[in-house]
Parts: C-alpha cells; sequence; structure tokens
C-alpha cells in the first residue's frame, strides 16, 4: 500500500473528491505539515500544491504573488520537484487554453473602478515564467481527475479516471 501525505493545513472536506479517489484506488492518507505543497509520498522529492479552480490561480499569481513565489523558490530550493495542479471545470487543460480564459471578476473591478483583475493571457504568460524562473510545473484537469493526476504526479504510473 503506497502512503501519500497531505498537508494537515489543508480546508477540510475541500479535498473530499481527490481523497475518496485515492482511498478508493488503494492509497493510505496520512495528514501531517508538509514543507511545500498539498501532496507528497514518504520519502519523495515530487510535491503537489493543489488549486480548486483558475480563479484561485490568479489569485496567488496576482494578488499574493510574492508569498506564492516564496514558496516556488522554497521548493526549488529545497530540492522538491513541485507541481501547481489546478482542478478546473472552464476547460482548461493547458497554457493554450488558459490564455482564452475569461477572469468572472473582470466587469467587478471595473464598476468599483478598481483595476482589471489577471487575464487568461497574462496567467498563462506568468505561469510560463515561474516555470522557467523556479522549476515548477503548471498542470490543469477537471474535479473528477484530480486525484488520480495528483498520484501520477508523484509516482509517475498512470490511473483510470473513469470510474471516479
Amino acid at each position: 500500500m503506497i502512503t501519500v501525505l497531505t498537508d494537515s493545513r489543508q480546508q477540510k472536506g475541500k479535498h473530499k473528491l481527490k481523497h475518496d479517489w485515492m482511498v478508493a484506488h488503494g492509497f493510505r492518507l496520512v495528514s501531517t505539515k508538509l514543507y511545500v505543497g498539498d501532496y507528497m509520498l514518504v520519502g519523495g522529492v515530487r510535491t503537489v500544491d493543489t488549486k480548486r479552480d483558475i480563479l484561485e490561480l490568479a489569485q496567488c499569481i496576482d494578488q499574493n504573488h510574492e508569498r506564492f513565489r516564496r514558496e516556488l523558490v522554497n521548493a526549488r530550493d529545497a530540492g522538491f520537484e513541485l507541481t501547481i495542479l489546478t482542478e478546473n471545470e472552464d476547460g482548461v487543460t493547458d497554457f493554450a487554453t488558459l490564455a482564452k480564459w475569461q477572469n468572472p471578476r473582470r466587469f467587478v473591478n471595473a464598476k468599483k473602478g478598481l483595476r482589471p483583475p489577471i487575464d487568461g493571457m497574462r496567467l498563462a504568460k506568468a505561469c510560463l515564467t515561474m516555470e522557467k524562473k523556479y522549476s515548477a510545473r503548471f498542470l490543469f484537469c477537471s474535479p473528477e481527475e484530480a486525484g488520480a493526476r495528483v498520484i501520477e504526479i508523484l509516482d509517475g504510473a498512470e490511473y483510470a479516471t473513469d470510474d471516479a
């Protein structure tokens, strides 16, 4: 049985779909404080940080940029292979589809006289820059695929998601 470490600071219930998939497929989950990311295997160097949707990724990069950048630097400097896995129901599967993403808050800020939030094109460019600069990887999937994708990233094996 493969043990998957999960960060104890995750929001309760936020990862239920992923966790249910992992347990159903024979993985044991152990909650502990992780240095970076939300998931890793015992003794592994790969770690996965999950984002619930594109908007959360956009907020990390646009509004919490320094904190997010610091996490990428910490992972790189500690020798971890960090993957940011963003779940979404927007059909975003790669940087090309991310570039076409429309931020749902683009009209709210305009009405309030605030600067426009980050759009898909800027977000894709920022992710690409961070990949090159910090050796992180950005991947995208549907929420139903997330459990299998986390495991694939951590141990390199492919898992079927059709029975999620």
